[in-house]
């Protein structure tokens, strides 16, 4: 029998806390949450390695220490409604329950919403809601959000999807330049929102944040 508890510990001792994420509502929903429940069935035995563990077909389960540092950016409260942007099986979504009042999972592949469905429900994480749909359109219905997070990286993105932010909410995304990947995080001010630099990380791009190519002949 493998020893996942002991791999979750190891997780946030060598990934987690090195990255300078102390608070408490992240260390323990990182130490609670069972990874390896939540990535595909043969991927179980990586699911505490140091990387993105690969879904098939572009997507990935970030790696701990960038979802980590993506939820100390944040700030998240307990009276708080969370847009989680390309849930794939729902390992963030499950993190973030542990911290938010209710999360708004978005994906739009419909097996891994299905499975993430699953998934959150034998993790008891009630307070999340499953959106089978395009990523990038958001759900406009359940907001607006205090904080947007997206689990993959962007090339820009869709105004439908900022305009879901609350007034003086907060948005994390992993901005693709060239090879190399930041992080910045959007705070909403005057409907409008501004980026700040946050820390250096990379991922696939997310379907439908990819920047429009000009067409030449």
């Amino acid at each position: 029998m493998t020893d996942y508890a002991t791999r979750r510990r190891m997780m946030v001792d060598t990934q987690v806390r090195p990255s300078d994420v102390t608070k408490f509502p992240i260390i323990d929903a990182m130490l609670s949450v069972q990874r390896e429940n939540f990535v595909p069935t043969e991927k179980r035995e990586a699911a505490y390695i140091g990387e993105n563990v690969d879904l098939g077909g572009g997507r990935v389960v970030l790696e701990a220490r960038t979802l980590a540092k993506m939820l100390d950016a944040m700030d998240i409260q307990n009276d708080e409604l969370v847009l989680d942007v390309g849930c794939g099986l729902g390992y963030s979504s499950a993190v973030i329950a542990r911290m938010a009042e209710a999360v708004v999972a978005v994906e739009e592949d419909e097996t891994l919403a299905a499975e993430a469905e699953t998934a959150l429900a034998a993790a008891g994480a009630d307070n999340v809601a499953v959106i089978a749909g395009p990523l990038a359109a958001g759900s406009a219905k359940h907001g607006p959000y205090d904080v947007i997070m997206l689990q993959g990286s962007v090339e820009h993105i869709p105004a439908a999807l900022t305009d879901q932010l609350r007034e003086g909410g907060r948005i994390a995304a992993l901005f693709m330049e060239g090879a190399l990947g930041v992080c910045r995080v959007g705070y909403k001010i005057d409907g409008a929102v501004t980026w700040r630099f946050s820390f250096n990380a990379g991922a696939p791009v997310l379907p439908g944040f990819e920047r429009q190519r000009a067409f030449t002949l």
